[in-house]
This record gives structure tokens, sequence and C-alpha cells, in this order.
């Protein structure tokens, strides 16, 4: 979950590694740092903080080409100046960064402190860096066997680079678990956890392979070599599609709002060439290249984590509805430990914005080796689910920068939405009066959306009477229900407020007895699914004396009677209001946690990628 950037060319390093730093912040943002390496040896700069901190302590004017920065998620050892990447070697002849966990650092430390190597720092990236360094002098091996041979060592997940003083010629990564990209260009290399830092640069990238490491020298090609035994292989060099326009803010004060705001077209984007709806015909290559076992499954598990796993709620509810196939939502970091049962025909669908998130990788790979069906759902091309899943379908959110999903959410379950509709018209069960109308609904979602968005001074009015609240109550049924869990979600992780999403009946076993005049409840009550009921727990409510923030169809009288505040939502199946009514809930997170004074594009403790366990 840290970001790293490298570069080796003709231009000056530090200008481009810092702007890449920048572009990679949404993946910690705690301590950051860089090494330049010249022929007479290392300049290192690395301090707690963030970039824009970090930027002005860089006071000479750096010519050097060849350097490595990192921006840091603290997992092992305090966010300090100390335990800030990159990390050098006891001589002070290697430097590496690092992103990722070394399980096993404690036994190797403890291994080097008896051969008499001293450490500085209380990270595992340092027991690494020393390793490397008493391979290489044990033996008097080149760099490259060096790192080899000590990643064969290692338990754990690591995207790594390393340099060696005085060689601005040469860099070596590596990558186990963690992403690690390599930006080819004319005469220059550019190194990143992801594709952002050198769009503007070039548009080839090699993707490395888990158990992959790249000899980097200048003047020729990148070599890729298998960590286990040395072997070479042929890279891939793949074009990149995303454009240096979709990660700016373009005018807007957050990359959140931006996103936000972005949805109705990134649900077109999702959409497009797949919902032909003059045809009624869905177009998806993944579904339909293996229709006969999607028709014939008798269990679908779907895994994901976080954001993920509540649009992988929704997906539960399609799928059964629908397609009329029992469906499993499982947490990727419970899944892979509890010893799951899955057959062989079995289908196990991946949710993940990033396509790299470590647990559900994990998860991937076991449901992998027990001979499942993996289909993939990701927003990021090359990514590491993608590549290992048997087939999929991409998100095409674009880039999403901010850490609190927000787009990325409502293009996955669209895609659910998809796929739903698909297999349930293939199989038969949906009929196709019904299949032709959801699928002029779905398609009618990105105005709707645009309506809600019309309604952002409303719902920043709103916000503004709840912004010093300690607690919040979000609560829906059905459908509706993984909503409350997302807003819910959203709020907590922006503004700090502690919030919980609960079904509405659950409300009477247990979180009622929090509910007094000082808790606001939002409650999401469309017309269509369950009125009645969530009609009846509002007044519940009433009769506790809370405060109701009511998320209705337009031209709502009754809930609107009992509630303090209403946004209102246009009306749309029950099997699309979770696209629309997630909108409201996003806007109220993000108009409090400014009110606020947080940093909702960077909030503590949070990374966007969850590339470690």
């Amino acid at each position: 979950m840290c970001g790293i950037v490298g570069y080796m060319g003709p231009r000056a390093a530090c200008p481009i590694l810092i702007k890449g730093l920048k572009r990679l912040e949404y993946r910690g943002y705690d301590s950051v740092g860089l090494a330049l390496n010249e022929s007479i040896g290392f300049h290192l700069f690395k301090t707690k903080g963030k970039v824009a901190d970090f930027e002005s302590k860089i006071t000479h004017t750096y010519t050097t080409g060849t350097g490595i920065a990192h921006t840091r998620w603290a997992t092992h050892g305090l966010p300090n100046d100390t335990n800030a990447h990159p990390h050098l070697s006891e001589s002070g002849e290697l430097v590496l960064i690092h992103n990722g966990i070394i399980e096993n650092f404690l036994s190797i430390k403890s291994m080097l402190l008896r051969k008499g190597v001293s450490f500085q720092s209380e990270t595992d990236t340092e027991v690494l860096i020393n390793l490397i360094e008493y391979i290489k002098n044990q033996d008097d091996l080149s760099l490259e066997e060096a790192v080899r041979l000590s990643l064969n060592e290692v338990v754990g997940a690591y995207a790594i680079v390393v340099m060696e003083r005085g060689r601005p010629d040469k860099m070596i990564a590596a990558r186990l678990g963690s992403p690690l990209t390599i930006g080819i260009g004319d005469g220059e290399f550019f190194l990143a956890s992801d594709a952002s830092p050198f769009i503007e640069y070039t548009k080839n990238a090699l993707y490395l392979e888990d158990g992959e490491m790249g000899v980097i020298i200048k003047g020729k090609e990148v070599e890729i070599r298998k960590i286990t035994n040395n072997d070479r292989v042929v890279p891939s060099i793949q074009e990149l599609r995303m454009n240096l326009e979709e990660i700016e803010k373009g005018g807007y004060e957050h990359f959140m709002l931006k996103e936000i705001y972005e949805q109705p077209r990134s649900i077109l984007d999702t959409m497009r060439g797949r919902l032909l709806v003059d045809e009624s015909i869905i177009w998806m290559a993944g579904i339909w290249d293996y229709k006969e076992r999607f028709i014939k499954a008798k269990r679908i598990t779907i895994v994901g984590c976080g954001t993920s796993w509540h649009a992988a709620l929704i997906g539960e509810y399609l799928l059964e509805e629908l397609a009329q196939i029992p469906v499993e939502v499982e947490y990727s970091s419970e899944f892979r430990y509890r010893n799951p049962i899955i057959y062989k025909d079995d289908i196990v669908i991946a949710v993940s914005q990033s396509g790299e998130t470590a647990d559900t990788l994990s998860a991937v790979k076991l449901a992998k080796e027990k001979g499942a069906f993996i289909f993939g759902i990701c927003n990021v091309a090359g990514s590491s689910i993608a590549r290992i899943t048997d087939a999929g379908a991409y998100t095409h959110a674009g880039p999403e920068i901010g850490v609190a999903s927000t787009k990325a959410f409502t293009a996955q379950v669209t895609v659910l939405s998809l796929i739903a509709l698909k297999i349930g018209k293939h199989k038969g069960v949906l009929n196709v009066p019904r299949y032709r109308l959801l699928c002029n609904m779905l398609n009618l979602i990105p105005d709707k959306m645009k309506e809600i968005l019309e309604m952002s001074q409303k719902i920043e009015l709103i916000a503004r009477e709840y912004k010093e609240a300690k607690n919040f109550l979000y609560l829906g049924r059905g459908l509706n229900f993984p909503v409350a869990l997302e807003g819910a979600l959203k709020l907590k992780e922006i503004s700090y407020i502690h919030a919980e999403g609960y079904p509405a009946a659950e409300m009477k076993h247990g979180p009622i007895a929090l509910i007094d005049e000082n808790m606001p409840v939002v409650v999401i009550a469309p017309k269509r699914g369950y009125y009645e009921k969530i009609v009846s727990n509002i007044q519940e409510i009433k009769a506790r004396k809370a405060r109701i923030i009511a998320i209705v169809n337009q031209g709502d009288e009754q809930v609107n009677n009992l509630s303090d505040h209403i946004i209102e939502i246009p009306d749309i199946d029950e099997m699309f209001t979770p696209l629309i009514a997630t909108i409201p809930l996003q806007l109220l997170a993000y108009y409090i946690a400014i009110m606020r004074g947080e940093n909702v594009d960077q909030p503590r403790n949070l990374a966007k990628s969850v590339t470690v366990e």
C-alpha cells in the first residue's frame, strides 16, 4: 500500500520522481523519500509527512538521470524520518524501496544481527536490503543475482526497486503480490506501482508478473527473469489506454467530488458496447464464452473487501433474483483462511477496484487451486486479478484517485447488473418483457444520476446541520441494505464519525438502544420494495426522537411527514435503486467531511490499493 516510482534516462530524475509521487500519494501518505544515483554516490532525502512538505526540502537542482522514490503507508514502524523509504544497506552501498510486507523479517534480522549487522529503523525493508548486501558480499555476486537469491529466502509480499552506489546505469525491480509496472520510453525507463506517473511520457508498459525480476540497464532492453530459477522470460509490452486528463482534478476541489460527478459518464462507459438497448442485447464476451458454465452453475461465490464487498452483496440480490442462482458473498480475508468448500463446478467472482487487493488475490488463487472457474471484475487493465482470472469484465470507470471509492462502486454494481440480466435471460428464468424493461431502465441510470447531482446544494445544507454529530445510523432493506452499509462506510472513512449500517428490521435487535435525540438516522426508503415495512421502522425511530434523513422517491408524502430532512431520488425499478440511492449518501459524507476540515482524498490511516494482508 505504498507508492513506488523510479526513473532512468536522459532527463533530470528528481522532478519526474516528485511528480510521480504526487500521482501515487493516494497509495500512502505518512512519509516520503527519494534517492538519486550519480557516479559519485547517492543523494538521499526522506521525511515524515506528505509530498508537498517534502518537495520544499530539496533546494538544490539535481541533474542526474537516475533515481527512485517512495510514498509510504506504514506497516512496520511508526511514520517518521528514520522509517521512511528509501532504505540504505549498512555500508551505504545499496538502496531499496519496497511496497509490501516481509513476514519472516524477524528471523532474518536475528541472523544478520548475529553476523554483526546493525539497523537504524524498525522496518522489514531495511532487513531486506541488508540481506541482499550480506548475500552479495558473501559470495561476491552481481546485484541482480544477490537480489534474486535474497528474495528466495523471504516470505511475504513485495514490489521492490534496488540500486547500487555509483551505478546510475542499472536498476533491479522485482515483485511478488504487490504491483510493479515498467514504462518503456525512447532511451528511458520508468518504474511505478501503477502507470499514472509515466502516462505523459510513454504509452508502453511492461507489467511484471508475480515471481519475476527485471534487470534494467541503460541503453539495453529490459531483461526479465524468474526469481525462483533465473529462467529468462519473454517480456510482453502493452499499450496503455489511460489518459492524463483522467488523473487530474479537472477544476474540482477534490478528486472525490470529481469522481462523484463522473458517475453518469463512468456508468455509460461501463455499459458502452455491452448494453445494446435497441436490440435488447447484452454483449459480454467473458460471459458469452463461458455461457454454459454460468447457466449450469449450482453456486456462485463473490469475494471482495470493503466497498467491493458491498457491491458484491448487491450482486447477490441481483443474481439470485434475476438469474435464480444461489450466491454466497465472502470477505476475501475470511474466505481464504477458513478452508472453504469449493467444488470444480463452482464459479467464484472476484471484485476489486485496483485488481491488486492482496486478500482478494489470495482468495482467487485458493479457489483456482481447488478447480473453480474464476471471473474477475476490476477497474485496472493489466492488474494481477485481471491476469490470473479465467475470464472477466473491466468496469471502465477510469482512474479513481480518491481513497474513498465512489464511481468504482457504482461501476461494479453496473457490471453485476449486466451479468445478472444476461444469465437470467439465457437461463430462461427472466421473461422477455421483464428483461427488456430492465435493460431500458438500466440504460436510463446515467440521466437519473444527473438529476440527483443537481441537488447537491440541498444535500450540502443538510450536511451543515449534522457536521458535529458523533454517531450515525444507516438503515435499508433488501437491495438497499448494502447501500446503507456503503453510506456508513463513506462517512466513517472521510469524516471519522462513527457510523453503522443495518438492515432496517434488525434495528429492533440491538441498535434501537442507541437511538435518542442526538442520533441522526439515515433511512433509504424508496416506494419500491418493502415500503410499508420501512415506514413502520421510521415510526419506531421517530418515537425515540431521533433526527431522520430519508432517501425517498419524488413526491413521497408519508415518509416526508415523518422525516426531518428528505432527499428525493427518481423512481426506478427496485433492482437499480442502489445505483442512484448511493449518490446522495456519497455527497452527504463528502460535505460533512470538508465542513469538519478533513482531507477527503487522503483520509488518515487509509490507502487506496490494499496490497498487504
